[in-house]
This record gives structure tokens, C-alpha cells and sequence, in this order.
């Protein structure tokens, strides 16, 4: 009787694994939804970097970037700092620029973050459970790293349909 109960048990056990597995299995929705967030992310991060660009590129203390690199590279040696005479405007621009880089991870890190909890964009669930996959099975990676590619194509492609704006000539 005892080894009937264990086979029956075992049985059992076995069904729940089976039923806990097909539970855990990736979607292609599941890919989907985390390939939108990678891309979602990507475009986040070149706007990010876009906006530092500009900051340094744009301004006029900065004589278009080459300023920025002078001061840059004598930055915290009082010896070259006087060598290369940057002024009190200079440091006042060269420190925003360095502010803005340096809280640049802790906003993309709550920016990413933020996505993947949003139950409406992808859930903490999910998200957890396709990076397992990726790391188990090299052709989920494979299958996410096309989706995430045809998303960046079809993008570049519909940015390339939008003419370009012009100054109302």
C-alpha cells in the first residue's frame, strides 16, 4: 500500500512539474513585450545622450565641443586650469554638463525600471521570466534579439518616411 501512496504521489508530483513548466514557457506576446521595452529604452538613452550632446555642442562657451574638451581635460588641476584660463562662465556651463551626465544613470535606471514594472507595458512577472529564458535557451535570445532588430528596422524605416521639417519654405 505504502508503494502504491509513493507512485501515486510521484505521479502527482510529476504532473504539477509538467503543468508548472508549460506555465513558465515563453509567448511570443512575452517577446514582444520585452523587445518594445529594450527598444522603448534604446530610444530613451539616444535622446538622453542627444540632449548631452546638444548641451555641450550648442553652447557658446563651448565654441562647439572644442572648448569642452580643453576644459575637460585640465578639470580638477588648479596648474591647468590656469594654463588654459577657463573662466567662472566656463565652470558654471562645464558643471552642468557634468551634473547632467552624472545623474544620467540614476534616470535611466528609474526610466527602464519604471517600464518594466508597468503592468501595462511588460510586468515585473514577465520580464523575469523571458531574461530566465534568454539565459536558459540561446534561441529565445536569438528569437528577442530579431524581434528587437525588425522593431529598430521598422522604426528607422517610418523615421525615414517623415519629411524632413522645414522652416515653412
Amino acid at each position: 500500500m505504502k508503494k502504491v501512496l509513493l507512485f501515486g504521489a510521484l505521479f502527482a508530483f510529476l504532473g504539477f512539474a509538467a503543468y508548472a513548466q508549460d506555465e513558465e514557457k515563453v509567448t511570443d506576446e512575452d517577446l514582444a513585450k520585452y523587445a518594445n521595452v529594450e527598444v522603448t529604452f534604446d530610444n530613451y538613452v539616444n535622446s538622453k545622450t542627444e540632449e548631452l550632446k546638444a548641451m555641450i555642442l550648442e553652447n557658446e562657451i563651448f565654441q562647439g565641443g572644442a572648448r569642452y574638451n580643453e576644459i575637460k581635460a585640465a578639470w580638477g588641476d588648479e596648474a591647468k586650469m590656469a594654463e588654459a584660463k577657463v573662466t567662472e562662465e566656463e565652470k558654471t556651463a562645464f558643471i552642468a554638463v557634468k551634473d547632467f551626465q552624472e545623474s544620467l544613470q540614476s534616470v535611466l535606471k528609474e526610466y527602464k525600471t519604471g517600464l518594466i514594472m508597468d503592468e501595462e507595458i511588460l510586468g515585473a512577472g514577465t520580464y523575469n521570466k523571458v531574461l530566465a529564458a534568454t539565459k536558459a535557451d540561446p534561441a529565445v535570445q536569438e528569437k528577442l534579439d530579431t524581434m528587437i532588430a525588425e522593431m529598430k528596422a521598422k522604426q528607422a524605416a517610418e523615421k525615414a518616411d517623415i519629411p524632413a521639417e522645414t522652416d515653412g519654405q
